[in-house]
């Protein structure tokens, strides 16, 4: 089954801790959502990077991969000018690289819908320069 949603690191991040303070609003989000999701390997990096500075155990990022709710968007080296180009876009509200590729991802894939805590990044950003995302959670903690 083809994905219709998006993940973003500090999502899958709130999922796994806790002590997150949005942590309740995203799980309950995760088990609303129609699987897989959708996410790239830059986001993954993120992900590991940043649990370690939460004390999640890299182990617990994997089970979470491993259930197969997660599907990898492929991004090659022909896509670097086109994210470089929605970097530069965005240049009053910096766009980093994982984030670049998700709406890279959006627009190929068609998904316009985005698992995420950064609403105020994925709010600002467009899907082909026009389309907004809708974001899950709708709320804030």
């Amino acid at each position: 089954m083809p994905a219709n949603c998006l993940v973003d690191t500090g999502a899958v991040l709130a999922c796994l801790d806790r002590d997150d303070r949005w942590h309740r609003l995203c799980r309950d989000a995760f088990v609303q959502l129609r699987m897989p999701l959708m996410t790239s390997t830059a986001v993954l990096t993120e992900l590991f990077h940043l649990a370690v500075s939460r004390r999640i155990e890299k182990e617990v990022v994997w089970g979470f991969l491993r259930t197969g709710n997660i599907l990898l968007g492929t991004i090659t080296a022909e896509d670097l000018p086109h994210l470089r180009a929605l970097m530069a876009r965005y240049g009053d509200h910096p766009m980093d690289f994982a984030d670049a590729t998700l709406v890279l991802l959006a627009e190929r894939e068609s998904i316009t819908r985005v698992f995420t805590v950064d609403r105020a990044d994925f709010e600002t950003y467009r899907i082909n320069g026009r389309r907004r995302f809708s974001i899950v959670p709708t709320t804030r903690p």
